[in-house]
C-alpha cells in the first residue's frame, strides 16, 4: 500500500468517539482520525517491510500514522537525527511515552539518547528519556546494564519525583516498577524506593486513568514468578 492509501484508509476507519477518547488523554484536536489502536495493527503487516513508509506515516504529523509508524519501523534501522526529529514531534504523551520510547529503546542509541531525553526541561521529551530507559531495563540483559546508574536514578526519584512535571511523575513511577520487575539484583532497591514515594498523583485529565501503586504492580509481578523474566520487544 502507498502512504495515500493508507491515509485513506484510516480516515475511513476514524470514528469520533475514539478521537474525544484521545483528545481527552491528550491528542490535540485536528491532527488525528480516531483509528482503534487495534486496527492500526492491522495495518503493520502492510508497512512492516518498508522502512521509509514508515517514516512517511510518522512524517504526516497525524497521529494515527504516526503510531502506526511505531509499530512497523524497524528499529535497528533507526539513525540517531531521526529519532532526535521523532521525539521533538511527539506532542503528547501517547507518542512520547510508547511510540517513541518503544522504538528508541530497540534502537542501536537507546542508552545515549535515554540519558540525554531524560535530561530535559521539556516534558514529553523527558517523559520519553525515562520510559526509553525503563524500556531498555525489560528487554536487556542485566549483565549489560549499568547498576550503579540505576541505582542513581532511583535516588533521584526518590527525592524528587513528587516535586517533577505531571507526565514526569508517571514516567518515574514506571521506571520504579520497572526495575522492581525486570532487573533481580535491583528488586529490593525498588520495592524500597516504591514504599517511600508512596502513591504519585498524577493529573490524567477528563479520563479513568489511575496511577499505578509501585509496590501493589510488583508484588503482583512477584506473585506471578515473573521477577527478572525479559520481555522480546517493548514496542506494542
Amino acid at each position: 500500500m502507498t502512504l495515500d492509501e493508507i491515509m485513506w484508509k484510516l480516515a475511513e476507519l476514524g470514528t469520533e468517539q475514539t478521537k474525544k477518547t484521545f483528545i481527552n488523554h491528550g491528542a490535540k484536536e485536528g491532527t488525528l482520525f480516531g483509528v482503534k489502536i487495534g486496527d492500526l495493527k492491522k495495518f503493520v503487516k502492510f508497512v512492516k517491510k518498508d522502512h521509509q513508509l514508515a517514516l512517511d506515516l510518522y512524517n504526516t504529523g497525524n497521529f494515527d500514522a504516526m503510531y502506526l509508524a511505531g509499530l512497523s519501523v524497524n528499529p535497528k534501522l533507526m539513525e540517531k537525527e531521526t529519532l532526535q526529529d521523532w521525539v521533538k514531534k511527539a506532542n503528547w504523551y501517547m507518542l512520547a511515552e510508547y511510540t517513541v520510547a518503544g522504538v528508541a529503546a530497540e534502537s542501536l542509541y537507546a542508552f545515549e539518547l535515554a540519558r540525554e531525553w531524560m535530561k530535559s526541561d521539556e516534558e514529553m521529551i523527558a517523559v520519553c528519556g525515562w520510559n526509553t530507559y525503563a524500556n531498555y531495563l525489560s528487554i536487556t540483559p542485566d549483565e549489560h546494564l549499568d547498576m550503579e546508574e540505576i541505582r542513581s536514578l532511583l535516588q533521584q526519584i526518590e527525592n524528587s519525583i513528587h516535586e517533577e512535571k505531571n507526565r514526569v511523575r508517571y514516567v518515574m513511577n514506571g521506571f520504579v516498577i520497572s526495575t522492581g520487575a525486570y532487573v533481580t539484583a535491583l528488586y529490593n532497591e525498588a520495592v524500597t524506593v516504591a514504599e517511600k514515594i508512596g502513591k504519585v498523583h498524577v493529573n490524567v485529565g477528563k479520563t479513568a486513568c489511575k496511577v499505578p501503586i509501585a509496590t501493589d504492580y510488583i508484588k503482583k509481578i512477584e506473585l506471578r514468578n515473573k521477577i527478572g523474566v525479559k520481555r522480546k520487544t517493548c514496542i506494542c
